[in-house]
């Protein structure tokens, strides 16, 4: 301690720091590192709960995409087929196809429409 000119040896047993102002600033810094170690493990469940959530699209987003493959192998056979028929001489067969789709259309349209 410094008084007046004169300095007096203060016997504290924590490094030079008196006990008073060491810990109130020990119990700050413990209530700090606390507060940190709840903000570390809230933000650590975040991220894990977050890289399940990516796995779980992920694995939606594959599955869509195997959906989508096979649905464009499909509609490739079925314009395949549409091809060789518009090639062969069935054309009053393929103005079925074609009538009967442009029914199907404006049906669908007219239940659309009423609703």
């Amino acid at each position: 301690m410094y008084f007046a000119g004169m300095i007096f040896p203060v016997s504290t047993g924590n490094y030079g720091y008196t006990n008073s102002g060491y810990s109130v600033h020990e119990e700050e810094n413990e209530r700090l590192t606390e507060s940190l170690r709840t903000k570390v493990s809230a933000i650590k469940s975040l991220s894990i709960e977050i890289g399940t959530e990516v796995k779980n699209q992920n694995k939606m987003l594959s599955d869509m995409d195997s959906d989508f493959d096979s649905t464009g192998g499909f509609l490739d056979a079925t314009i395949g087929r549409l091809k060789t028929l518009s090639r062969g001489s069935q054309t009053k067969l393929l103005c079925y196809m074609m009538l009967f789709a442009l029914f199907v259309f404006f049906v669908i349209y007219w239940i659309i429409k009423l609703r």
